[in-house]
């Protein structure tokens, strides 16, 4: 085996990047950062760091500081672009090259990962707070609309003109309203999940042409798929009813002639706490993405939560339901938004081996 060089390291670190001179020119970049910067070494070296990476912090203070401290410097949590894609939130961590030196190594972690955890663990209680609601209305106030119901029914019998039209709507919202309770009712009544080893194109497949036929049949639907990923291990029905919601909000959310895409890949890395404490790696990952309009940065940290909904008439819990059923596979669901591009995104384990 041939010894480990400063080159082989340097090729083979998984974040971006970048040796900086004295006079704040790039000297080198590695692998990952010229995908960062979707640039090749070559049209990156000589120039200037800050025309090539936005950073929204005082950084040429930064760079100086560790010259003349000669000690490394973290900046966290700045937005950092490169001009040609949205800025993306990164730690940023400087350390000079060689003792006594103005090279200085700049590295660019991105916080992507760590925002969708947190937004993760907000859908999981969005989905624990959603049970004991449902269990408290449907038991409390289904009951006595019933009598409501009955009583303005008795009304309307001897009703006539206006009367009988008030009385009529009485019972028409009251019919209304213990129907959005049953919905509750079956949100909160929803089984723990059987779990098998299945393939999730499976799942994809079916829940893709059941839109396709029928509520997205006014949309374009692609598939992204990674066929060489393993089986997963979850319940295929509760599954492809996460599938089914996820692809119905984009569908409602889209334009006529929209697309919905939907991808499959694997990414390596990303490792939840269950609920009984152990750790679990999440590497499969699906993302069902529109064009539409976006949801709205106030709305997104509240998605998840039950009877929030962006349209009218709508309940606002068929992404709780997707929450809830996504936690009790101990996986984790996230939303990335933007006007013109909206990301769903879930993180799901793999079977495990002999099954």
């Amino acid at each position: 085996m041939s010894p480990v060089t400063s080159d082989m390291i340097w090729s083979s670190l998984p974040i971006p990047g970048l040796i900086i001179d004295g006079g704040d020119l790039i000297l080198s970049v590695n692998p990952a950062a010229e995908t960062f910067l979707n640039a090749s070494e070559r049209s990156l070296t000589g120039n200037p760091v800050w025309d090539r990476v936005f950073v929204d912090a005082p950084m040429e203070e930064a760079l100086a500081r560790v010259r003349q401290g000669q000690s490394a410097l973290f900046v966290g949590g700045v937005d950092v672009g490169t001009g040609s894609k949205k800025p993306v939130s990164c730690d940023v961590q400087l350390a000079p090259v060689s003792e006594g030196g103005d090279q200085v190594m700049m590295l660019l972690e991105s916080r992507e990962l760590a925002g969708r955890l947190d937004r993760g663990l907000v859908s999981k209680s969005a989905a624990r707070s959603a049970i004991g609601m449902a269990e408290m209305l449907a038991h409390e106030i289904k009951n006595p609309l019933a009598g409501i119901t009955g009583a303005a029914q008795l009304i309307s019998m001897n009703a006539s003109g206006e009367d009988r039209e008030l009385t009529d709507l009485i019972v028409e919202e009251t019919r209304r309203i213990v129907k959005l309770l049953e919905q509750v009712e079956e949100f909160g009544n929803l089984r723990p999940p059987e779990c098998k080893a299945v393939n999730i194109h499976d799942i994809l497949d079916r829940a893709r042409k059941s839109a396709a036929v029928g509520f997205a049949a006014h949309m374009r639907i692609l598939d992204q798929y990674d066929p060489s990923l393993p089986p997963t291990w979850v319940d295929s029905d509760q599954i492809l009813q996460v599938f089914l919601n996820l692809l119905k909000n984009a569908a409602e959310a889209g334009r006529e002639g929209g697309t919905i895409t939907i991808r499959s890949f694997y990414e390596a890395g990303l490792r939840l706490r269950k609920r009984d404490g152990s750790a679990a790696s999440m590497p499969l990952q699906v993302e069902i993405i529109d064009d539409g309009p976006g949801i709205a940065l106030e709305r997104q940290s509240e998605i998840f939560e039950p009877f929030v909904s962006g349209r009218e008439n709508g309940t606002g819990l068929g992404l709780a339901l997707v929450s809830k059923i996504i936690s009790d596979h101990d996986g984790w669901i996230a939303l990335d938004s933007v006007p013109g591009r909206t990301v769903f995104r879930i993180s799901l384990p793999i079977a495990p081996r002999g099954v």
